[in-house]
């Protein structure tokens, strides 16, 4: 439950500092990725170098490398976090965290941060007693943030009483107890959901067709997560190479653009949400040669007719209770011309792609979104796996229906 979860871990200045690195070694065992950011006064008690070397990632502590210049993003690093874990948390961080200071990297992060925070108190006794934490703590509390209890024995100070970290083993067994929840999470249960992916084929003769370079990785994904949300999932898909894992998915095989807007208009009315992803044909060849077409040394000259426009014929009867979203994958002007789509097809959201941002689009494994609704919100994400990107767009469209 813990494979490939990114897992943010703040360490301010205290004694239990040592802990953290049992911490990271317990979360990177169980297939976490982890990242740390450090205070100054954090670096006094356990050495960047060690945390480093347990997660695997630079340890950072400032906002920009003072060596090179590079700025250490504290809303790419909120944004790229599953969970935000502070530990060991000092009263003094506890006490700005509480009232919005922001005067180092590790707390302007904890004010951009998604994701659930998780918090590990760690001082002295009195300290922990005293109405100013007690009050700082119960502000956490009600922002929504999880308080690790810290626990009873011999302190730093030689007083004995409530104060110690959480043991790593706990604190740990609390971030996979969280996950092992929220995997049981099921918010589209009860609900169907189309999807299409993948390109289609235009024949233009028996040996040759007119496509495009989608992989059907995007729609795929969103089909695997819809499923993990509790949804009964169709999904319409062109000729790709992968296979699906997932058995409870109906897969609908289909070939050419005019196959794939049969089967989703066909399927649409008993749908809650549709979902097109697919990358289909925009033209078809107006005639298909029955033989091959043999090279003469004249020019080919093809006469192409467009196809059915999905997302538009979707548009034009869907009701109130169907959220329709489209995706455009866009050059220039992408803003414009998402909206222009959104709009002028009667979708409730559609999500665009650029093929300006490496690492996102055609063929890759990853995407960097950017979501648009009805009511004009824009929601830009990171670069993302697709599995991750995928959960995004479905958590959008569950805001939508609740």
């Amino acid at each position: 439950m813990m494979k490939g979860k990114h897992i943010l871990i703040g360490v301010t200045g205290g004694i239990a500092a040592y802990k953290t690195a049992t911490i990271i070694r317990l979360l990177v065992k169980e297939g976490a990725e982890v990242k740390v950011l450090m205070t100054t006064h954090a670096k006094e008690f356990i050495t960047p170098l060690t945390l480093a070397t347990l997660s695997k990632n630079p340890v950072l502590t400032e906002f920009f490398d003072p060596g090179n210049g590079d700025w250490n993003s504290h809303v790419d690093l909120g944004l790229w976090a599953d969970l935000y874990l502070i530990a060991p948390a000092t009263a003094n961080s506890i006490a700005k965290m509480a009232t919005g200071i922001a005067d180092n990297l590790l707390l302007t992060t904890y004010l951009s941060v998604r994701c659930p925070v998780f918090v590990a108190p760690s001082m002295d006794m009195d300290m922990l007693k005293h109405p100013a934490t007690t009050i700082n703590i119960e502000t956490l509390k009600a922002f929504g943030n999880s308080i690790l209890e810290p626990s009873s024995g011999e302190l730093a100070s030689g007083l004995s009483g409530k104060g110690r970290m959480a043991e790593p083993e706990e604190i740990v067994k609390e971030i996979k107890s969280f996950f092992a929840k929220k995997k049981s999470y099921k918010p589209l249960k009860g609900k169907s959901v189309l999807i299409n992916a993948g390109p289609t084929r235009e024949p233009i003769d028996p040996v040759r067709f007119i496509s495009n370079y989608s992989s059907g990785k995007m729609g795929i994904a969103l089909a695997n997560a819809a499923a993990e949300y509790g949804a009964k999932v169709e999904l319409v898909l062109g000729p790709v190479n992968i296979t699906l894992q997932n058995t409870s998915i109906n897969v609908i095989d289909v070939t050419t653009a005019e196959s794939m807007a049969t089967e989703c208009i066909s399927r649409f009315t008993g749908c809650d949400i549709a979902i097109l992803s697919a990358a289909v044909a925009d033209f078809t060849p107006e005639e298909i040669k029955g033989k091959k077409i043999k090279k003469d040394g004249s020019e080919l000259l093809l006469k192409l007719k467009p196809t059915t426009d999905i997302a538009e014929t979707l548009g034009r009867t869907k009701n109130q209770s169907q959220i329709l979203a489209g995706f455009a994958l866009e050059t220039d002007n992408e803003i414009e011309n998402a909206k222009g789509k959104l709009y002028r097809k009667n979708l409730d959201l559609i999500v665009l792609n650029s093929l300006q941002e490496s690492g996102a689009g055609f063929g890759h494994e990853t995407n960097k979104i950017t979501i648009i609704d009805k009511f004009n919100n824009i929601d830009k994400f990171e670069l993302k796996s697709k599995e991750e990107a995928a959960r995004d767009i479905l958590d959008k469209i569950v805001s939508m229906i609740q």
